[in-house]
């Protein structure tokens, strides 16, 4: 009982936490909510894990992503949170992806040999294609819809992709879908909020909508606690 994992083992049991460690996700997406949904995933014993972002991290992260620090300010966001995260799995099996998904390169992640799909991109015809890949796939999707203008943690819930309300983001997503006559193939479920802030005050990045750390981090947490529950209740994995 004295490895990091005793106090999961305790509330979910050896099995639950075997599963965990077996269980092959990927990320697409680690800002203000990826980064701590990988964070989450990690601490909770995901061993196995593929993480895919384009950016590098610049100043305006520092207020709500995980390894956005001063010191990483310039550096590949999956690096540095690669990094990161083997100072606490020094065992985990973390494949970073510097690049982009999209219509070029979809085919190359070979998504089909995922257990979980975790989408927190923000690229609207990028996570259309993403959704439909996933589930084209037969894989096990968590999506994040739009955690920028909100303050109420309170607000933040779960519902299937066709339910969400009050979220901008779904509502360009289903329209896309609708217009494009390329509909998702299965349901999945949704991280989002109903609230809606105003976006007031200056800013340097006039076309960025706000975002706090209390908020993108409780999305990224509920992304990672679908997984865990999903795991915990029997879901097989690939071996």
């Amino acid at each position: 009982m004295n490895d990091y994992l005793s106090r999961a083992r305790l509330l979910l049991g050896d099995d639950a936490v075997r599963r965990i460690q077996e269980a092959r996700i990927i990320v697409f997406g680690v800002g203000g909510v990826g980064s701590w949904c990988v964070e989450g995933l990690v601490r909770s014993g995901v061993r196995r894990m593929t993480i895919v972002d384009s950016d590098r991290v610049c100043a305006s992260n520092v207020n709500r992503q995980l390894m956005a620090t001063s010191k990483t300010i310039g550096r590949i966001k999956v690096d540095a949170l690669r990094e990161h995260l083997l100072e606490v799995s020094p065992e985990a099996d973390i494949e970073a992806r510097f690049e982009a998904f999209n219509a070029e390169t979809a085919g190359s992640f070979d998504i089909g040999s995922y257990d979980y799909v975790i989408d927190a991109i923000d690229s609207l015809q990028d996570k259309m294609l993403l959704i439909r890949t996933a589930c084209d796939a037969g894989v096990t999707l968590f999506s994040s819809m739009g955690a920028a203008r909100k303050l109420d943690p309170a607000r933040v819930k779960v519902a299937e992709f066709w339910k969400v309300y009050g979220c901008p983001l779904a509502r360009s997503l289903r329209q896309g879908f609708k217009r494009s006559g390329l509909m998702p193939s299965r349901k999945f479920k949704c991280v989002f909020s109903d609230e809606l802030a105003d976006n007031a005050g200056t800013s340097d990045e006039p076309r960025a909508n706000g975002s706090l750390i209390h908020i993108t981090a409780v999305f990224g947490f509920t992304l990672a606690g679908l997984v865990i529950e999903n795991l915990y209740e029997g879901e097989k994995v690939r071996k």
